[in-house]
């Protein structure tokens, strides 16, 4: 059976520089992958050719055996993969309601749309209780559930998340792997590039390690947990044996 998404052979090039290059990986369905990885190591650029967001990309990215080619960002939206950057991207100004409102944009049902945003905020109940606060004026991790909720609205087969976690006070960071688990747990794929990497692999299925611009490891995340490799890189441990 097919993977869920698939790539081949991905590259990707701003202004002439090469970023990425020779990307392959898979996320099944229903499943947590992670990307980790140093600063400047490609990851952020990689979940931005998958959305087409990039000026110049190679390869073959493929959604449910369906060749994505050169479909604008809001046709591979409705294909059913949301994005969310590593940058907030919630509208400060509108109400929580409105944010969520602006998530089906896409719908042409009124009808449908609020069923799915009533949908979705019986999942994150915080989102009810603020529905009428100004967006800008909630905290990092309030605004990252909404992110997350707006993205839910067009009920995404995958989501991509950039750095969910970062500049979020601990607390929230544990709500926010919370809640990526909630959507392995609603049937959704999640792909994710995280620096927090004990908490990143401690929940996800998949993992992959990112070094300039290329995939070096692949591995199920329990294994990259327990790896010396990235014991040593990534997780500030020294290895066992050294």
């Amino acid at each position: 059976m097919s993977p869920l998404l698939e790539l081949a052979g991905v590259g990707a090039s701003y202004g002439g520089r090469r970023i990425i290059e020779e990307i392959s990986l898979r996320v099944e369905a229903g499943e947590i992958a992670t990307i980790i990885g140093h600063n400047g190591s490609g990851k952020s650029t990689l979940l931005k050719a998958i959305f087409n967001l990039v000026p110049w990309r190679t390869g073959v990215i493929r959604f449910g055996g369906r060749d994505l080619g050169r479909l604008a960002p809001d046709r591979i939206l409705a294909a059913g993969i949301s994005y969310i950057p590593q940058n907030r991207s919630v509208f400060p100004r509108l109400t929580v309601a409105d944010n969520l409102r602006m998530g089906a944009y896409l719908l042409r049902d009124a009808g449908l749309a609020r069923e799915r945003t009533r949908a979705v905020e019986a999942l994150f109940p915080v989102l009810v209780e603020r529905r009428e606060q100004l967006a800008g004026t909630m905290s990092g991790g309030e605004q990252r559930m909404l992110e997350v909720a707006r993205a839910l609205v067009m009920e995404p087969k995958l989501i991509m998340l950039d750095e969910p976690s970062i500049g979020l006070a601990p607390k929230m960071v544990d709500a926010v792997f919370r809640a990526v688990r909630l959507l392995r747990d609603q049937g959704k794929a999640v792909l994710m590039v995280e620096q927090n990497v004990t908490k990143a692999l401690a929940i996800s299925d998949r993992g992959y390690v990112m070094e300039l611009g290329r995939i070096r490891l692949e591995d199920r995340a329990a294994s990259l947990i327990g790896d010396e490799r990235v014991k040593r890189l990534y997780l500030g441990r020294r290895a066992a044996a050294s």
